[in-house]
């Protein structure tokens, strides 16, 4: 039989075959020739060399003269004048502010790359999310048009200003309406900006909404208390904690805030102190929050409001109508335990709801009132500002539009033709709208829809401030100037208005220095350097509640019983992606929901005995229809912790106009919100019915197995102050082998380590971006992520856990989640997971050409251009952390990386090198970070201090729940935490002898909590 297999007697003839050439050329693209080159640009080879720079440097030009004009994008030719302020290699950085957060933008030669929570920002420096890390990749990203747009076609700003003023005129001697439509607007400029424009057009008004919506919560107060505010509340002063359906260490309203001060009461350093606070989260879909919870109660969206008032009626003793949980015994039991413990608590407890329903709020003003929350634990004297959208006000828009009212309409950082409630009738109103401006960055849904599209600049490249919270303000300052030919919103108002001054930094200083700085003792020039002002904040008062409740009782149990049918649908906000302005960030696209671990994808989540019961199996696409008739087909996620008769949808997803990373990524679940009783409802009913076929989603949770072994250590609060071992394994140390005996590592100077508080970790993800936006890390899409091929250097691995009915015992466990007996009410343990720097690390062994060795002060280090891609040390490595570098993601027209264009390259650290093909990666533990801190010591004369160098990871963590530093000093951070009783080291049974240990997840549970899940 004849054999298709062809033979070399060596590489050197292998190379001759055509095979080979071809997949060469392939590779390895040789260059054109220089006459061809220069004969594209429209050059020869006699020209002259300022118009040959010129031509060469066109394709980065734009953000390179943004640079230069700032300070100046590293080229290909020294500075002929260098400006003062700028020497290579070395960082520059400068306060801005992201979504009302005080930031610090590091930028190398002119170029952000880097965004960190600012170190002056006092009580409000709480780390940053993933959002704004990854926002920096936004300012590079080559979908955002590159020049204004009227009537379809490029312009000029003279063209856009004549024609919009002309059209401004025709609208106000017809007495037409004019509407300014943003999102929340916390800038105190901006908003004084509306008014003087205002002034010139009296028919001008100005509509905030959001498309998640905080109404609710606002008129609730407006209704109780007579102030139309959102509230400041204070999770650090609380002792007891009770959500109702609020992911407030996620989404809701300010995580990073809260999660900052919930940690305070639960870290290793309050442990210590024998304090930690207690939490109980009743809700439908496992929530970030749900996932950190001491007790999680699942509870239908129909029983959500039910639930309220048998609370309330628990704590007051009153017996208000429709309370009661008859068909959910567990929560029946967890809401008397609740209210026990609430009023045991009063003056230190606090009970929040996600809800936007008005009457729901109210009712849960009225339990905080009966609990002594107010001037504790919520604070309504120094309100919190973040969101001021008024769902009314937007719909009642849409009818003026329908009606013919109104003739010119301004879009400013909104796009209600994607997330508006009915985008439709939206869409239909808008069309007989005779003038409409969309200030979009790019030509999104509803700029679309617009004639002219006034583009605005990226945040890195603009003036502003932000008030957000009473007497706190922060500045919005540029780092560079606009990289495209774009100009900010509140200018071209200044210029329409024709008002007295047209330049907006200049009014933004004016007002400032006339209405803000006053009475603090800053100037302008400190305030650009601190990035904010915090005025004394007013004395928080008690309020008393003395609102009639049975019309609030009478609502709330018509919209419950109108959810008892069919599936009870619930759409929400998702880490990553919340509400989908961001959809077209690959980081954020790539960044794994902390709960499903899912990315690139919304999906529809059904606990696994739902979906049993429907035949439903995971991955199988399945139909779901709304109440209002919208209809879509996702892949099913089996969910620990949905409840029975309910599904989840992640909104911010199935964009259309957003780019190439985010177009056509997930389905639209903005149609499923209602607008009723005058606000915006994230509950409705749905049914479901299969579609056929299957779509896997691209989950990373399940690449990897640790086989049962024990990495994740838990113990009771009790437990651990009775013993602060408990639960850690350390008082059943087994015996180890050393084959390292002759060869021990001697770390003489630094010991660098580090130590992860798992009672901190809340699992948000921040820190993977942050990694990857300083470490130059890929994104590799989603067909990548399927072959378990995503590069991230650190992980957050989820575990669910649940109570063994035959041993008793807690059982962590990664997969067969179906085979669960108690599905709703299971437990989750977040664990970062990087490279552990093992002292005897088993990759070290193994690669033979020494291309990842062990350094003196404790690392394990990668030489990339050793390695030659054998593997072997992501076979030996027992925590999974190594990864291979399958293609050049940075430079492969071939594969559709997202990232692979000259403009987004340019967000790259230079610190960091970018790693080729056929390499493996890992966490290098900052590496270049470790090198700078030492240098400026050095150069400081004098010896590196603890905390002199922060990881990315670390810098990023508003929990403080990654700490690094010098194991050798003993007064520094991580020693002292790596002395706690509470820390062991993963798979430290087979005697790696890691360089991170962790401490053991505590909960604040006891018998009567436990008697809950029984």
């Amino acid at each position: 039989m004849e054999s298709n297999k062809k033979y070399w007697k060596g590489l050197e003839e292998l190379n001759k075959t055509p095979e080979f050439l071809e997949n060469n050329k392939n590779e390895f693209a040789e260059p054109l020739p220089i006459e061809d080159v220069l004969s594209e640009a429209g050059l020869s080879t006699v020209t002259p060399r300022r118009d040959f720079l010129k031509a060469l440097g066109f394709g980065l030009g734009a953000v390179t003269l943004a640079a230069c004009q700032k300070a100046p994008v590293h080229k290909s030719i020294p500075y002929l004048i260098r400006p003062e302020e700028v020497v290579p290699g070395i960082p520059n950085y400068y306060v801005s502010t992201f979504k009302g957060n005080s930031v610090l933008v590091k930028t190398v030669v002119g170029r952000p790359i880097k965004i960190e929570a600012n170190p002056k920002a006092g009580v409000f420096n709480n780390g940053t999310d993933a959002q704004a890390q990854a926002s920096v990749l936004d300012l590079y990203d080559v979908s955002k048009l590159k020049n204004p747009i009227l009537k379809k076609e490029d312009t000029t700003w003279a063209k856009l200003d004549d024609y919009v003023k002309g059209e401004l005129n025709k609208v106000q001697a017809a007495g037409k309406k004019i509407r300014i439509v943003s999102s929340s607007l916390n800038s105190p400029s901006a908003k004084s900006v509306i008014t003087d424009f205002a002034a010139k057009y009296p028919t001008a008004k100005h509509v905030q909404y959001d498309p998640v919506s905080y109404t609710g919560i606002i008129k609730a107060n407006e209704n109780s208390f007579g102030k139309a505010v959102l509230p400041k509340y204070n999770f650090d002063k609380a002792d007891l904690i009770v959500s109702f359906a609020a992911d407030f260490l996620g989404t809701w309203i300010s995580g990073e805030e809260f999660t900052a001060q919930y940690i305070s009461n639960r870290n290793y350093k309050s442990l210590e102190k024998g304090k930690m606070s207690r939490h109980f989260q009743f809700e439908t879909g496992m929530s970030l929050t749900g996932t950190n919870a001491d007790t999680r109660v699942t509870v239908k969206l129909s029983e959500q409001g039910p639930a309220l008032i048998a609370l309330y009626n628990a704590i007051t003793g009153n017996s208000l109508p429709g309370a009661g949980l008859p068909n959910n015994t567990t929560a029946d039991k967890a809401i008397k335990l609740v209210a026990k413990e609430l009023t045991q608590n009063k003056g230190k407890a606090l009970v929040v709801c996600g809800s936007n329903d008005v009457s729901t709020q109210t009712l849960v003003n009225a339990i905080n009132v009966a609990i002594g929350s107010y001037g504790s634990t919520i604070d309504i004297d120094n309100p919190c500002k973040r969101y001021e959208g008024n769902d009314a006000e937007f719909a009642e828009l849409i009818n003026e539009m329908s009606r013919g009212e109104v003739g010119a309409v301004f879009f400013m950082d909104a796009n209600p033709s994607y997330d508006a409630v009915n985008a439709k009738a939206f869409n239909e109103a808008l069309a007989k709208v005779g003038l409409k401006v969309s200030f979009a960055d790019r030509e999104d849904e509803t700029a679309e829809n617009c004639e002219v599209v006034a583009i605005a600049p990226h945040y890195l490249e603009s003036w502003g401030d932000a008030n957000t919270y009473e007497g706190y303000y922060s500045i919005v300052q540029p780092t560079i100037n606009p990289v495209f030919n774009s100009r900010q919103p509140e200018q071209s108002l200044l210029i329409w208005s024709d008002a007295p001054v047209q330049d907006y930094y200049q009014y933004v200083r004016n007002n400032w220095e006339k209405n803000i700085l006053p009475g603090t003792g800053k100037s302008w020039n400190d305030l650009l350097q601190d990035g904010l002002v915090a005025k004394a904040p007013k004395a928080a008062s008690s309020y008393g509640f003395s609102l009639a409740l049975d019309a609030v009782v009478s609502s709330i149990t018509a919209s419950s019983k109108a959810l008892q049918k069919d599936i009870e649908l619930l759409v929400y906000e998702n880490i990553p992606m919340r509400d989908g302005k961001l959809a077209n960030n690959a980081f954020l696209q790539e960044l794994p929901d902390p709960v499903s671990k899912v990315t690139w994808d919304n999906f529809l989540a059904l606990s696994p005995k739902q979906a049993d019961k429907l035949g439903y199996k995971e991955f199988d696409l399945v139909s779901v229809k709304g109440a209002n008739g919208h209809e879509v087909i996702l892949p099913v996620l089996l969910q620990p912790g949905q409840a029975m008769g309910t599904a989840a949808i992640a909104l911010g997803y199935g964009r259309t106009r957003a780019g190439k990373a985010g177009n056509n990524v997930g389905k639209n679940a903005y149609p499923f919100v209602s607008f009723t009783n005058g606000t915006l409802q994230y509950a409705t009913t749905a049914t479901l019915a299969s579609a056929g076929g299957r779509e896997e989603l691209a989950q990373t949770q399940t690449h990897y197995s640790f086989e049962g072994r024990n990495v994740i250590r838990e113990a009771s609060f009790k437990d651990y102050q009775k013993d602060p071992a408990a639960g850690s394994g350390n008082h059943h140390k087994h015996k180890v082998y050393d084959l390292w005996t002759t060869d021990k590592h001697e770390m003489l100077g630094n010991n660098w380590v580090m130590a992860i508080d798992l009672n901190a970790c809340t699992g948000c993800g921040s820190c993977i971006v942050a990694c990857n936006v300083e470490n130059n890390i890929p994104v590799v899409g989603k067909d990548e992520v399927r072959r378990r091929r995503e590069m991230h250097w650190l992980r957050i691995d989820r575990y669910y856990s649940f109570n063994d009915e035959k041993t008793g015992s807690d059982v962590t466990k990664e997969t067969e989640i179906a085979k669960m007996d108690n599905q709703d009410n299971v437990s989750v343990v977040h664990q970062p997971m990087l490279c552990q720097h093992c002292d005897h690390a088993p990759c070290e062994t193994v690669c033979p050409v020494l291309a990842t060795v062990h350094s003196s002060d404790g690392l394990n280090h990668m030489a990339y251009n050793r390695c030659v891609g054998t593997r072997y040390c992501a076979n030996n490595c027992p925590y999974k952390v190594r990864r291979f570098n399958w293609f050049n993601y940075w430079n492969d027209s071939r594969f559709d990386n997202y990232l692979n264009n000259e403009f987004t390259q340019l967000v790259l650290n230079p610190d960091v090198t970018t790693r080729s093909r056929g390499v493996m990666e890992k966490c290098s533990m900052c590496i270049q970070r470790i090198q700078a801190g030492k240098l400026a010591a050095k150069m400081e004369k004098r010896a590196l201090k603890d905390g002199d160098i922060k990881m990315a990871c670390q810098q990023a963590c508003s929990a403080n729940a990654i700490i690094f530093g010098d194991k050798n000093d003993p007064n520094s951070e991580v020693s002292k935490a790596l002395r706690s009783e509470r820390t062991y080291y993963v798979l430290e049974e087979i005697n790696v002898e890691p360089g991170i240990g962790y401490m053991t997840k505590i909960r604040n549970i006891d018998s009567e909590t436990k008697e809950v899940h029984a």
